[in-house]
């Protein structure tokens, strides 16, 4: 059997042969030509080049940034006289296609950074690139006429990329600051084969169907005013509905599992920012603000409240692993650029908790998150990962301390044959922590829980407790989110079910359409029946024609939509539309209820 070999890589990342070999004498230097993360990522980067080329060819003022491949592809970040939109993104794939069929090698050459910064001297895009580069030399990759500074490294040939999509423009502030000029970003996907691509492209078209802000719109859950400020959520009666089921059924999950509940204010003065080290490290995150001449901080986070509470009264070895939980409000200064419907916000509810423990209870305590974390997962339907992440550039603490921490977490997931990824710098600034990567039903993942080990704020704030041998002791304060966020697991859920949410937290649970005005009082005594067991419901009575008030119903994707007629109204029963089952079939009103608060009790974590 042939494999073919996408680059054989020098110890440098060099190209240094190309060719068909055996599957079974493939050198460990080779790249095989297939869709593993390591031949993608060479392909994407080579796709990207061959944009810009095109790009290039096609609007000659263009000037490039940087082009690197990204989790959903590749992009490319230029300037351009000219104004681009989606509808130019055939003209540019076409220009690529044209290109390929002219079969350029790409050839890689190194200069000194100095003979760089002469070549590229009247172009200010790759000055700022070469700024960053802190390296003598530099490798240049080049293609026909088209060359870019580039660490590589990429296919052979243009030969290996046909199967490529352009998928979105969008605006791109230069470097990421929002200070600075607005450049053109163009991403694309790319894979090595056209089954792969199709799938992907099929995948995109359905995510498009369920996107939370289309949906939140259509099922009026949710909206947004910019009049009023963005990334500042309004929720709508059917969305709020939503939301209090969610916390309804997480509150008492967290009261079976022994958590106490609290509540901190949502401002402090930034004197506690300064000593949690958020103020250093956090600070342009934050809002602050001056109150009788003192400077204070809206909360970014909650840790602070639930220390101070810990602090109030006199704690021993007896009363840890104590187990504090909050639905906290927090505001965080994010860029508008990267502002996403409910994904991404300024202000928005953690569920948020904090776990003091002694450092002998740091598996067990993590152990039993885990626990909670796959009770969640599993009663939404999601499979999901995790990844250590370990200190970050910018964070406070000793090393050995980070070391200690960090060893803690992952003891805790091996000895419990729990697998889990490595996340190089990407811990919190006040400790490591797992973070829980869930897979939706179109195979996207998504970052939302994280537990972390934190031995800073508690040594910052000077918290204790009394041991065993009457002495007192720094405890360990674990901080711990499950969903993350109740605005970002509710857009994730959305999308995840394609806003047909479980019967035990859909807004709206049942739709009554009485055939007839003599049916609207039966309608409304099944209605309350469903207030007094925690179950909303609406009555579709308008002067429409039946036909169409159950379409209507059907729109707003409810699990049960109930017709009531002559038969149902004199006999005390209901005709269902089960949504879920697919399925029309009559209940008596006593077997209806018992169906129906069945269905509640499978929301139980």
């Amino acid at each position: 059997m042939k494999q073919e070999v996408l680059a054989y890589l020098g110890r440098d990342g060099n190209i240094i042969d190309t060719q068909s070999v055996d599957s079974g004498n493939v050198p460990e230097t080779a790249i095989v030509f297939d869709n593993s993360a390591e031949a993608l990522g060479v392909i994407r980067h080579s796709a990207a080049h061959l944009m810009a080329q095109a790009i290039k060819e096609l609007y000659k003022s263009a000037q490039f940034f940087v082009g690197p491949v990204v989790d959903e592809g590749f992009y490319y970040d230029f300037r351009v006289d000219e104004k681009i939109g989606e509808e130019d993104l055939a003209r540019i794939e076409k220009k690529m296609k044209e290109l390929i069929e002219r079969k350029y090698a790409i050839e890689k050459y190194e200069i000194s950074k100095d003979e760089a910064v002469a070549k590229f001297a009247g172009d200010d895009l790759k000055l700022a690139v070469l700024s960053r580069i802190p390296d003598q030399r530099v490798s240049i990759y080049k293609q026909g006429d088209f060359e870019d500074l580039c660490r590589g490294p990429h296919v052979p040939s243009l030969r290996y990329l046909h199967n490529f999509k352009l998928t979105r423009v969008a605006g791109a502030y230069l470097g990421g600051d929002e200070n600075a000029e607005m450049l053109t970003r163009i991403y694309g996907i790319a894979f090595a084969d056209k089954e792969s691509l199709k799938e992907y492209l099929a995948m995109i078209e359905e995510a498009k169907k369920r996107d939370h802000r289309k949906l939140g719109t259509e099922l009026e859950l949710f909206m947004f005013d910019e009049d009023s400020g963005a990334g500042l959520p309004f929720w709508m009666p059917k969305g709020a509905r939503l939301r209090s089921k969610l916390e309804k059924i997480l509150f008492e999950a967290h009261r079976r599992r022994g958590y106490e509940p609290v509540r901190g204010p949502e401002i402090l003065k930034a004197d506690m920012w300064r000593t949690s080290g958020h103020y250093a490290c956090y600070g342009e995150n934050m809002y602050l603000t001056e109150i009788d001449k003192q400077e204070y901080g809206i909360k970014p986070m909650n840790c602070i409240g639930h220390i101070q509470i810990f602090k109030q009264s006199g704690k021993s070895y007896r009363d840890l692993p104590l187990k504090y939980f909050e639905y906290g409000v927090v505001h965080r200064h994010e860029k508008s650029g990267v502002l996403h419907g409910l994904l991404r916000v300024r202000e928005f509810t953690q569920d948020d908790a904090h776990i003091f423990c002694t450092p002998a209870q740091i598996k067990e305590v993590v152990l039993e998150v885990v626990e909670f974390v796959d009770a969640v997962m599993k009663k939404f339907d999601f499979n999901y990962s995790m990844e250590v992440s370990t200190k970050p550039e910018k964070a406070i603490g000793d090393d050995a301390v980070w070391e200690m921490a960090t060893e803690a977490l992952k003891e805790a997931l091996t000895e419990n044959n729990i697998p889990f990824g490595i996340d190089e710098g990407g811990g919190a600034f006040y400790g490591p922590k797992i973070d829980v990567k869930i897979t939706d039903a179109l195979g996207r993942k998504w970052q939302c829980g994280t537990i972390q080990v934190d031995f800073n704020l508690p040594q910052r704030f000077g918290v204790e407790y009394v041991a065993q041998d009457n002495m007192r002791k720094q405890p360990v304060m674990i901080h711990r989110a499950i969903l993350g966020s109740f605005e970002r697991f509710i857009a994730i859920l959305t999308e995840h079910y394609a806003g047909e949410f479980p019967f035990f937290i859909a807004p709206t649970q049942v739709i009554f359409v009485p055939i007839a005005d003599d049916h609207a009082a039966y309608a409304k005594e099944l209605r309350n029946l469903l207030i007094e067991e925690g179950i909303d419901s609406e009555i579709y009575d308008k002067n429409d024609s039946l036909n169409k008030r159950i379409r209507t119903a059907e729109k707003q994707r409810v699990p049960f939509v109930v017709v009531i007629g002559d038969e149902e109204n004199n006999n005390k029963t209901v005709a269902i539309r089960d949504r879920r089952a697919k399925e029309q079939y009559n209940l008596t009103q006593d077997e209806f209820m018992v169906k129906l608060t069945q269905h509640l009790k499978e929301g139980r974590i």
